[in-house]
């Protein structure tokens, strides 16, 4: 009898999400979606951003040691790629299959794409490990700020199951309407690094190595809390143990979606290792200025990021249950949102250089040197708010091709010539120009591809909608 009413209840719920789905104000809807994935990006953000503060606030060797976690950014963001191959290709999937109504092959598809981040864990963590030394010295790290990579990269790779588990399935808890959980999972571990941090690395003495050890125990605590509630079997969507055996077309259509996030993401560590490498020539210093700007970046790309993750099942539901004005309403709502936040964001930064230096930072060259840079790095990020609202809305309408196409323009085609070429006519300056002429540029292409496609788009499910009318 109980089973019978735990049942009834789980239907009850899955009814209410898909009302709600289906005919919920569309900004109302995207809101209560898309705001405590913000919520919970920025708080995530603060994983990074208080361990590079206290990392760079370390008296004598701050800077140094600020150098050397931002040279084993280029290869956590790597290893942090394959995770997209799950949470940002099978969630859209997952959303799709919901709203055409195939409930059980959406549990498939987040199921296997459990056993692919286990799989893509083991992939990773261990030749990037035995490799370590030559891979850190190969993409910037020098003989002072070495030391402090390895140590800070060989205690997170222990962790790489719990960032994993982080990043690739947080997407199946939005999928289903549980932002707000997907949020408690993240303050709990972000509150716990933010506690960790300090007691670790100035209490104990343990310096980066107290923020490595804080970063992963964060994690871990956060890991656990999403899978406790991902295997319960009460959970709409619920991780099972029959489903978890690969299947060939649920796994190729998870990666080849799931290609454009993963590629969006293991290209930022393609341009780490080309400009670390390049401004390593230059200085330490300048390595450090970029670090201090790619981390500054994440005020804008995280919660841009986490509305994304809440707006997009919005998007993919309605694109598969077939209601175009739906998928138009949310579109419109994406791109205002994206295009203003990202502006705004960046002009304050463009326009107050070195107070944001100043966050990261007490050492004075390093903000001045930063603060010049600055204004010239991000002018091209001005604009980039308009390939973020594209890149998002084409992986959400399951648009593979395309996806990658815009995922590889902006740093592939347009930032790895740019940065190699530049220096040899602008020097150090060169590097961070071809950040802002890439940038503006691939914004410009992918708003001229999405003013094409889009359309068409539509009018195949106004095809679909007529053929299901006959």
């Amino acid at each position: 009898m109980k089973n019978v009413q735990k049942s009834k209840n789980r239907i009850t719920r899955n009814e209410s999400f898909d009302e709600a789905f289906e005919n919920a104000p569309m900004l109302g809807l995207i809101m209560k979606m898309a705001l405590p994935c913000v919520a919970a990006q920025l708080v995530n953000l603060l994983y990074s951003i208080v361990d590079r503060i206290f990392i760079g606030h370390i008296p004598e060797i701050g800077a140094d040691a600020l150098a050397g976690v931002g040279v084993c950014s280029t290869i956590i963001i790597l290893v942090s790629a394959f995770a997209n191959f799950v949470g940002g290709g099978g969630a859209p999937l997952c959303s799709i299959a919901l709203g055409q109504g195939r409930r059980e092959h959406a549990e498939k598809i987040l199921s296997q794409g459990f056993t692919l981040l286990i799989v893509f864990t083991v992939l990773t963590a261990v030749p990037v490990y035995l490799l370590m030394d030559p891979i850190l010295t190969a993409i910037g790290a020098s003989k002072i700020t070495l030391p402090y990579a390895r140590i800070y990269l060989a205690i997170y790779l222990v962790g790489t199951f719990f960032v994993m588990v982080n990043i690739g399935l947080t997407p199946f808890l939005n999928v289903q309407g549980k932002t707000r959980f997907s949020m408690i999972a993240v303050i709990i571990g972000a509150i716990l690094n933010i506690i960790l941090d300090p007691v670790l690395m100035f209490g104990f003495g343990m310096g980066v190595a107290g923020a490595a050890v804080a970063t992963v125990v964060s994690q871990a605590v956060s890991a656990g809390y999403i899978l406790r509630f991902l295997f319960r079997k009460n959970t709409p969507l619920h991780i099972s143990g029959s489903s978890m055996k690969p299947e060939g077309d649920i796994v190729k259509s998870t990666l080849a979606l799931g290609a454009s996030p993963f590629t969006m993401t293991a290209t930022e560590s393609l341009i780490g290792f080309i400009m670390n490498s390049g401004l390593a020539g230059f200085g330490d210093i300048y390595v450090s200025a970029l670090t201090i700007m790619q981390s500054a970046m994440q005020f804008v790309s995280i919660p841009l990021q986490g509305f994304g993750q809440g707006a997009s099942p919005v998007v993919s539901y309605n694109y598969g249950h077939g209601n175009v004005e739906r998928v138009k309403q949310a579109v419109k709502i994406i791109f205002i949102v994206m295009t203003g936040y990202n502006l705004a964001m960046f002009l304050f930064m463009i326009f107050n250089p070195e107070f944001i230096a100043g966050i990261y930072t007490s050492d004075r060259e390093l903000i001045s040197v930063t603060g010049r840079i600055i204004p010239v790095f991000y002018l091209g990020m001005t604009i980039f708010g308009l390939q973020r609202a594209c890149q998002n809305i084409f992986v959400a309408l399951n648009q593979a091709k395309i996806s990658i196409f815009i995922a590889l323009l902006r740093k592939v085609f347009l930032l790895v010539p740019l940065a190699l070429i530049l220096p040899h006519f602008l020097g150090v300056m060169g590097i961070y120009c071809s950040e802002a002429i890439a940038d503006g540029t691939a914004a410009v292409i992918c708003t001229i591809l999405f003013i094409w496609r889009f359309p068409k788009i539509l009018k195949k499910m106004r095809g679909g909608e007529e053929q299901k009318q006959l």
